[in-house]
C-alpha cells in the first residue's frame, strides 16, 4: 500500500515538472469566464478569488481593444482612464473588509447623454466634445456608491433623436453585433451593442419613446424602462423631459434588476420622483420568481402584431411566445383592446426640447462649450441627418407650460390623464395584470436603409402613460436577427412585471451571445 502510494506522488511530480501543458489545461479549468457572465457570477468569481476587480477590467478592455473597432461595431466613445485606479481601490476594499457592495467591481457602460464627473458627456455631439460635467448624474453617482465602475461611455443617436439608428458627430456609426451590416436601433444603440457583445457586464441607457427597449430588442438583451417617477433624470442630457427615463440595459433580467433597485428611488434633484416615496422598493431581487407566471392575466395588444407590414418571422416568434405564456400557467386575453386608442393619441407628444438642452447647458455653469442650443446651432456641428430637426427645434421658443395646450409632466397633463385612464379602464374590464406585444414588429434595419418598415411598438403605451415597460429576448428570426417581446404594467408595478418576464426568461432561455465576439484566447 505504501508502495502504491509513493509511486502515484511520484508519478504527480514528474508529470507536474516535465508537462507543464497539464498545468495549464487544469489552470484554465478554474479560469474565469467572462463572456455572459452575470453580476452574481461575478461576485462568486471574486469572493472565491478567482478574478479581481482589476484583472476584471482589464479583461473588458481587451474585449473592447480587440473588437470594438476591428469590426466597426464602434460602440464605445471613450475608455475611462481611471478605470484600473478605481478597480484597485475596491480590490483592497475587499480585501479589508470581506465584504462587496452591491454592484462592487462591476464595470458599466454608460450612455453618453449620463454625466460622468472627470469624463467626457457629449449627448452625442461634437459640440459638447471635451465638455466634462461638474459632477454625476444622479443614476451614475448611485452605481458608483453601490461599487460600480463607470467602465466606458457609449455612442448614440446624436442628441437621442433617433430611435431607429445610432449614428452621432462624436463617434459615427454604431452596428449590430448580430449583424455588423444592420443597426442597434436608437438612441442607446452603444450601450445595447456593447453589452451585447460583452464589452462591459451592465449597461446604462435611456429612454424617450423607445431607446432603452428598442436597442435592447435588437440586440437579445433586457430593458426596462420604468415607471415614471421611479428612477432620477437628474444629470442626463434631456431630449424631451417629460417622457425621459433612464435605466438598466442587461443581458439578464437579474442583472437589469439589481441596477434598478440601486438606482430607485427620491432624489430632491427630480420632483418627479416624489411619486415614488412608499412605492420603490430597495429589494427587487426578491420577485425573481421562476414560477410567477401562474395565474397572470395577459391582455394581447393585437395592433402590434396584426398589421400590414409586421414581418411573418416576428408574428411567429410572438405567437410561440404567447404560447408558452399560456403553458406557464398564464391566462391570455386575446385581443387587449384599448377603445378610441388612436384619438388618445393623436398630438400626445411635446416637443420640449429646446427648452430642456438649455436648462441642461446652463447646468454646467461655466464649463459649458455652449450656453444654449442657438449656438449649438450656429457652430455647425452636428451631423447632416439631424440639422432639419434641429433648427426646427431652436424655432420652438415658447415655454412649455405657456403653450396651448401647456406641456406639462405625465402626472398633471390632460391629455396624458385621459390615456392612462382609457389603458386603465381597459385592464380593469378585462382583468389584466400585463400587456404584451412585439417590441418591433420588425428585424433591425441594414446600416443606411430608411425606407423598409422600422416596426417601433414603443412610443406611446409606455411613454405617455407612465407606464412601467420591461423588454425581454424572445427568440431569433432565420437570418439569426434577435427579437423581444414587451411587458406593460400599471404604474409602480416592477414587481410584477419583473416575477412575469423572469418565468418566461428562465422558461425560455433564448438569449445566446453574438458569435463574432467570442471569448479572447
Amino acid at each position: 500500500m505504501m508502495k502504491s502510494r509513493l509511486s502515484i506522488a511520484i508519478l504527480l511530480i514528474v508529470t507536474f515538472v516535465f508537462f507543464p501543458g497539464w498545468r495549464m489545461a487544469e489552470s484554465n479549468q478554474s479560469k474565469f469566464e467572462l463572456v455572459e457572465a452575470t453580476i452574481a457570477e461575478i461576485h462568486q468569481a471574486i469572493r472565491s478569488g478567482r478574478v479581481t476587480c482589476r484583472s476584471l477590467v482589464e479583461s473588458y478592455i481587451k474585449r473592447i481593444e480587440a473588437y470594438d473597432q476591428s469590426t466597426r461595431l464602434n460602440a464605445i466613445v471613450v475608455v475611462n482612464p481611471n478605470a484600473l485606479a478605481e478597480a484597485d481601490k475596491l480590490d483592497q476594499e475587499f480585501k479589508r473588509t470581506g465584504k462587496l457592495r452591491p454592484l462592487h467591481g462591476i464595470p458599466v457602460i454608460v450612455k453618453d447623454n449620463y454625466d460622468t464627473a472627470g469624463l467626457q458627456t457629449t449627448g452625442g455631439s461634437l459640440a459638447l466634445k471635451g465638455s466634462i460635467p461638474p459632477d454625476d448624474a444622479y443614476q451614475v453617482k448611485k452605481i458608483r456608491e453601490a461599487g460600480a465602475i463607470v467602465l466606458a461611455k457609449s455612442n448614440m443617436a446624436e442628441w437621442a433623436f433617433s430611435p431607429y439608428v445610432t449614428v452621432s458627430s462624436i463617434a459615427g456609426i454604431t452596428r449590430n453585433p448580430y449583424d455588423l451590416e444592420r443597426v442597434p436601433a436608437g438612441s442607446s444603440g452603444g450601450t445595447a451593442a456593447a453589452v451585447a457583445a460583452n464589452l462591459g457586464a451592465v449597461g446604462l441607457g435611456t429612454d424617450t419613446g423607445n431607446s432603452i427597449r428598442g436597442p435592447s430588442s435588437h440586440n437579445c438583451l433586457v430593458g426596462i424602462r420604468s415607471t415614471m417617477g421611479l428612477t432620477s433624470r437628474d444629470g442626463i442630457i434631456p431630449l424631451y423631459l417629460r417622457n425621459d427615463i433612464g435605466g438598466p440595459i442587461t443581458r439578464t433580467l437579474e442583472d437589469a434588476v439589481r441596477v434598478l433597485e440601486v438606482v430607485a428611488g427620491y432624489d430632491p434633484a427630480d420632483p418627479i420622483t416624489k411619486h415614488s416615496e412608499g412605492k420603490a422598493q430597495k429589494n427587487y431581487t426578491q420577485f425573481l420568481d421562476r414560477v410567477g407566471l401562474k395565474g397572470a392575466r395577459i391582455g394581447v395588444f393585437r395592433k402590434y402584431i396584426d398589421t400590414a407590414t409586421t414581418d411573418p418571422q416576428i408574428k411567429a416568434l410572438m405567437e410561440k411566445a404567447i404560447a408558452d405564456l399560456k403553458s406557464l400557467g398564464a391566462e391570455i386575453i386575446d385581443p387587449f383592446v384599448v377603445p378610441e386608442y388612436d384619438e388618445l393619441i393623436k398630438n400626445i407628444w411635446c416637443d420640449v426640447f429646446h427648452h430642456d438642452v438649455n436648462n441642461y447647458l446652463a447646468s454646467l455653469g461655466e464649463r459649458a462649450p455652449y450656453k444654449n442650443l442657438s449656438e449649438v446651432v450656429q457652430s455647425g456641428l452636428y451631423s447632416p441627418y439631424i440639422e432639419t430637426r434641429l433648427k426646427r427645434a431652436v424655432e420652438v421658443n415658447v415655454p412649455p407650460e405657456k403653450r396651448n395646450p401647456p406641456c406639462l409632466d405625465l402626472y398633471s397633463d390632460p391629455r396624458n390623464i385621459a390615456f392612462r385612464e382609457a389603458v386603465l379602464k381597459a385592464m380593469e374590464k378585462d382583468r389584466v395584470d400585463a400587456i404584451i406585444y412585439p417590441t418591433w414588429s420588425n428585424a433591425p434595419r441594414k446600416v443606411g436603409d430608411l425606407q423598409s418598415p422600422a416596426g417601433d411598438n414603443s412610443q406611446y403605451l409606455s411613454p405617455h402613460t407612465g407606464f412601467p415597460a420591461i423588454t425581454v429576448p424572445m427568440g431569433f428570426t432565420d437570418s439569426n436577427l434577435p427579437a423581444g417581446m414587451t411587458f406593460v404594467g400599471r404604474l409602480f408595478t416592477e414587481p410584477v412585471l419583473i416575477k412575469y418576464v423572469y418565468a418566461y426568461e428562465q422558461a425560455t432561455k433564448h438569449r445566446r451571445p453574438p458569435e463574432k465576439f467570442a471569448a479572447l484566447r
